[in-house]
């Protein structure tokens, strides 16, 4: 059996992590950070098949993460799914990113984008 594919979740809103969290979990094997440093410590040891990236988070941006992610050769498959309350942000980032969700965010959309760019069973 072949396994889940590694999804990041990297929210600083722990009731959207919860949220994202449990929809989720059924196609992926989770990691949840909740302040940027915390993910840029973990990227610099793990590749996830996946990251669901918030862009306003603590002490490292979003996108600053999403520029790791983008200009490093070890993170060229990795998808990325950005997710923002603000519409000119998501506008100005939108070609960075494999796509841009504006909160809030529907769970069954979400699971549709997540499972389509990874090939996970949905």
């Amino acid at each position: 059996m072949t396994p889940k594919p590694l999804a990041f979740i990297i929210e600083d809103d722990p009731v959207l992590c919860d949220i994202n969290s449990i929809t989720l979990e059924p196609y992926f094997r989770l990691e949840v950070y909740q302040r940027g440093d915390f993910a840029m410590n973990a990227l610099e040891k793990t590749v996830p098949d996946l990251v669901l990236l918030d862009i306003n988070l603590p002490k490292v941006s979003g996108v600053e993460i999403l520029k790791k992610l983008r200009t490093s050769k070890r993170f060229s498959t990795t998808k990325v799914i950005l997710t923002t309350a603000d519409n000119l942000q998501a506008a100005s980032l939108e070609s960075e990113a494999d796509i841009v969700l504006l909160k809030p965010i529907n769970p069954n959309q979400l699971r549709a984008f997540a499972t389509r760019l990874t090939s996970a069973s949905a």
